[in-house]
């Protein structure tokens, strides 16, 4: 079973009981308002918790919405039992509406994640790019970086080896794919490889050494996240390639 953030394991416990307490809520209500606005006010409980939870945690709410429903306003009350067909209609659109807007709260939480942490992976590049310009050695760019790839891809350590080429450990590929031999290895399914991961890196065509990357294990960063860390290993070739550039003129 998945393990859920505490935010997600409170959503499940509100999609149980919110739908409960705002039925009960009602109750003293009922002869005042029609089946069709008392689902419609559920619907509502069902939005707020797929907003703040994620897709099982909307579907639950929906569910627990069409069940309370059914027990405290449709006839006869107190049963989970319907005889109007009227009333047997709106809880089947309860239940739908409510799954239909849980999947869209929940997509546009999703949304909302990704542009966040779009936006930390370009202040993350940005700021590795301005480092690049003013640092006056290139190694403080090789531990910025470090420092940030161990973050990235949530690594256990991270070092860097100049210009060597020892071994044939996986490596991480441009297009942020992992291959292990000659074989790609399926990070989304399988995670990282539990041995070091090498990271060239290169900067105007030339090699000048690699990250070596050391999962933890059980860690399975995106592909964005991999493509990320290529682009930081391609800006401290960069970095290298000027260092040398400017030493070669002096």
């Amino acid at each position: 079973m998945p393990r859920y953030p505490a935010r997600d394991r409170l959503a499940v416990v509100a999609a149980l009981v919110a739908p409960l307490a705002l039925s009960a809520a009602l109750l003293p209500l009922r002869t005042s308002f029609s089946t069709a606005e008392v689902a419609l006010v559920l619907v509502v409980v069902v939005v707020a918790v797929a907003a703040n939870g994620h897709r099982f945690a909307g579907a639950l709410a929906a569910l627990s919405a069409a069940v309370w429903f059914d027990f405290f306003f449709t006839h006869p009350y107190q049963r989970f039992t319907i005889t109007k067909a009227a009333d047997v209609k709106t809880v089947a659109l309860l239940l739908i509406v409510g799954l239909a807007v849980s999947q869209l709260a929940a997509h546009a939480r999703r949304l909302q994640m990704i542009a966040v942490t779009d936006a930390d992976y370009l202040s993350q590049l940005h700021d590795t790019a301005e480092l690049t310009q003013s640092a006056r050695s290139p190694s403080t760019v090789v531990d910025h970086v470090k420092k940030q790839l161990t973050d990235l891809l949530g690594l256990r350590g991270c070092r860097f080896e100049y210009g060597s080429l020892l071994g044939h450990p996986p490596r991480l590929e441009p297009d942020g794919t992992v291959v292990v031999g000659r074989k790609h290895w399926d990070v989304d399914r399988r995670g990282l490889p539990d041995q070091e991961i090498e990271l060239r890196t290169f900067g105007n065509g030339h090699f000048y050494g690699r990250f070596m990357l050391q999962p933890t294990p059980g860690t399975t960063p995106s592909l964005q996240a991999r493509l990320v860390a290529v682009t930081l290993a391609d800006q401290v070739g960069r970095a290298l390639d000027t260092a040398e550039t400017t030493h070669g003129h002096g």
